[in-house]
């Protein structure tokens, strides 16, 4: 499951994401100006509102994962040995998106040790 990936990385993407679509507005409404003339600036003046209010909105999510990580438990991941936060009962690892969790209940059960195989008989 390459797609999932631990919270922190996924609230910071959705940050990031509302800096470029804050941005795109921005410049879809300056666009308004060079098409529609007069009318054009009534139309940048309202996308400029929407794109900054969409910066503005992403400026707060940054602030609110920031703070959140700073309080993050940091963990070692057991499958590639790096270090990552965790948030809630059940997260992703940062780099290798292994499922960790500090509930055994909610744990997978770990794969039994194989036994090595009898040399072949010919």
């Amino acid at each position: 499951m390459k797609w999932k990936t631990s919270k922190i990385s996924m609230m910071r993407t959705w940050g990031l994401l509302l800096v470029l679509i804050g941005l795109g507005l921005c410049v879809l409404g300056t666009s308004g100006i060079l098409l529609f003339g007069q009318t054009g600036k009534i139309i940048a003046a309202v996308f400029m509102v929407f794109g900054i209010i969409s910066c503005f909105v992403s400026m707060g999510v940054y602030f609110w994962v920031g703070m959140l990580s700073t309080n993050a438990p940091v963990v070692d991941c057991p499958e590639c040995g790096k270090r990552t936060k965790m948030l809630g009962e059940t997260d992703r690892c940062m780099y290798c998106h292994t499922i960790l969790t500090w509930n055994p209940d909610k744990a997978t059960e770990a794969a039994e040790p194989q036994q090595p195989a009898a040399p072949a008989q010919t």
